[in-house]
């Protein structure tokens, strides 16, 4: 009941107003935010390298109504893969980026699956000279299909293009063969948007289940998983799957949020596996940090104490 408060409270613009005119709210979004800029991506994706972590970069904002809005996206996504390029981290995909199709025009007037696809080739041909690749962020329920489409066409000429998958939606496990069957990059998730109950499973057990259907299927597949989670029951299990399936350590892939679990990150790493930190920046943060606090009720006691003490 919580979690799905929470995420209805990410699409009111009165509460957004008020949290994001708090000035105590900035200090809680640095846990989990890299800063607003592009320099502040960069710097913290060359820490996170020396640390032996791979990134992938999310510029925040999604939904984008006005095609200038789209387009100015696109110029920050390439802007950026050129100054990690001039630093050398997007190196064999060391650091890559993660796009949502509807920061980029899915969701325009007119032909928005067209334009959508358009930018996302823009980036991911800028992606492609830099040596990295782009994943396809997930959204909700309402995109996934025009967001699939996208990526079934650009991989003719991009086939590393990257999937983000969501346990949480009815679909995924279908989709998962789908995809494992491509030999695709594919990032499994729980989900973090608010689904009606015919699209997703919404009790944590069913999620939680489905989200073992969906790797053991993704596990066994001729693709590259990228294993979304901080649940260490889910580590675990992947750790399992990978093993029973015959896979090395550089066939598969953890994936954590940036500032969650980040001795974990390192402890992983450290023990050989291939760790990933999805680590978004930019101004537009405020739904993003909605849809943290609503993954665990620690990170919800953490906000409120922080906003306490600095009040």
């Amino acid at each position: 009941m919580l979690r799905r408060t929470l995420l209805a409270v990410s699409d009111s613009q009165r509460i957004r107003e008020l949290v994001t005119s708090y000035p105590a709210t900035r200090g809680v979004v640095d846990r989990y935010v890299a800063g607003d800029t592009s320099a502040d991506a960069v710097r913290v994706a060359r820490r996170l390298r020396e640390d032996g972590l791979s990134v992938t970069l999310d510029y925040l904002g999604e939904d984008t109504t006005e095609l200038a809005h789209a387009t100015a996206v696109v110029e920050e996504y390439v802007s950026l893969i050129g100054k990690l390029a001039a630093e050398g981290l997007t190196d064999g995909g060391a650091v890559e980026v993660s796009v949502k199709p509807t920061a980029v025009g899915l969701y325009l007037a007119g032909d928005g699956e067209k334009i959508a696809a358009d930018n996302i080739t823009r980036i991911a041909t800028a992606a492609r000279d830099a040596g990295t690749t782009v994943t396809l962020d997930a959204e909700d329920h309402v995109a996934v299909e025009a967001t699939h489409r996208i990526a079934v066409k650009l991989r003719e000429s991009y086939p590393d293009l990257g999937s983000v998958v969501q346990a949480m939606l009815r679909r995924t496990e279908s989709d998962c063969r789908e995809l494992a069957a491509s030999g695709t990059r594919v990032r499994l998730c729980k989900g973090a948007y608010n689904e009606p109950e015919p699209e997703a499973f919404t009790g944590r057990h069913d999620i939680d289940r489905s989200y073992v259907r969906c790797l053991r299927v993704l596990m066994e597949g001729p693709g590259y998983p990228m294993v979304a989670t901080h649940d260490p029951r889910l580590i675990q299990i992947a750790g399992a799957l990978a093993l029973h399936s015959g896979r090395d350590t550089k066939d598969f892939e953890y994936q954590m949020l940036y500032g969650i679990r980040p001795d974990e990150q390192r402890r992983l790493a450290a023990s050989g596996a291939q760790v990933r930190v999805y680590v978004p920046y930019g101004d537009d943060w405020y739904a993003y940090l909605v849809r943290r606090l609503a993954e665990r009720p620690a990170n919800l006691r953490f906000f409120l104490r922080s906003l306490g003490s600095a009040s």
